[in-house]
């Protein structure tokens, strides 16, 4: 059982302002689905209040504003992460906090990004820092790997390109999981072990984080985030076929239904693919 608690320690929030870390944003679409996004400018304004910059359009921000229950996660360089809940509240382009986030180098010098909104929400819930069980996903990861071709779909039809299923198969890639709790908020949960059976299904063994892994309800629509260390990354949404055994192994399922590219410049859907539509309307000559 995790402690929990409504403020951060405020010896951890220093922690939180480089830009060189993992910041994770989980929110809830319109249809009640997770969705997940990378936000490396996420901090702490305060120990009960997160603030995050925004310099790019993509779902997150439009979800947050009719359904503000949000999952967060920080991990910093050293493997250390703080995770929990809030409550996204509003959002300013103007003020200290945005002259904070430009005056930082990865936006200051960036001739092409800059922040130009920032978001705020009020903590409920986080439960302190937390250490990767580095072990336990290292043979999590050789268990998934040992057993993953047995839990092939065999459908020839594929979901995720190779450039995808490569990122989920590398083993230096970090992957989390998400889904709708109980109270109607996104949990975020590392996945690390995580890998692609094949083009439509990912597959893990639940060896580490097996309490959280085994509270995710059976059938349940999951998001999947992956990313790697040069800051490629996907985002697939599935559905959570539960645990079964493979090769004598116990192997979660997600059998991938929507994939979605979160980089920018260009978010957007990648499956089910879209249809191109011509452009009818072009900007007046100058």
């Amino acid at each position: 059982m995790k402690k929990v608690f409504t403020a951060f320690d405020e010896k951890d929030m220093p922690e939180f302002e480089p830009e060189a870390k993992i910041g994770l944003i989980a929110t809830v679409n319109p249809q009640g689905e997770p969705h997940v996004t990378l936000i490396t400018a996420l901090q702490a304004k305060s120990p009960d209040i997160l603030i995050w910059g925004q310099f790019s359009d993509g779902k997150s921000k439009e979800y947050v504003k009719t359904n503000p229950k949000t999952g967060f996660l920080i991990m910093t360089m050293d493997r250390s992460q703080w995770r929990g809940k809030a409550l996204w509240t509003h959002k300013e382009r103007h003020g200290p906090d945005y002259e904070m986030f430009n005056t930082k180098p990865m936006f200051r010098y960036n001739a092409y990004l800059g922040i130009h909104t920032v978001h705020y929400m009020d903590l409920l819930e986080t439960y302190g820092r937390e250490s990767l069980p580095l072990i336990r996903i290292a043979l999590s990861s050789l268990l998934t790997k040992a057993a993953k071709s047995a839990a092939q779909t065999g459908i020839q039809d594929p979901i995720l390109k190779p450039w995808g299923q490569t990122l989920f198969n590398r083993l230096d890639a970090i992957k989390f999981i998400s889904y709708i709790d109980h109270n109607g908020f996104p949990a975020i949960i590392p996945l690390i072990q995580c890998q692609a059976a094949d083009s439509r299904r990912l597959v893990f063994s639940p060896l580490a984080y097996k309490d959280e892994l085994l509270s995710i309800p059976y059938g349940s629509t999951v998001a999947v985030f992956g990313l790697t260390m040069d800051m490629e990354d996907i985002l697939v949404r599935g559905t959570f076929s539960g645990i079964d055994q493979h090769r004598g192994v116990s192997l979660g399922i997600v059998d991938i239904i929507w994939v979605y590219n979160s980089m920018p410049p260009l978010h957007g859907q990648i499956y089910p693919e879209t249809a191109l539509k011509p452009v009818t309307e072009f900007p007046a000559q100058l």
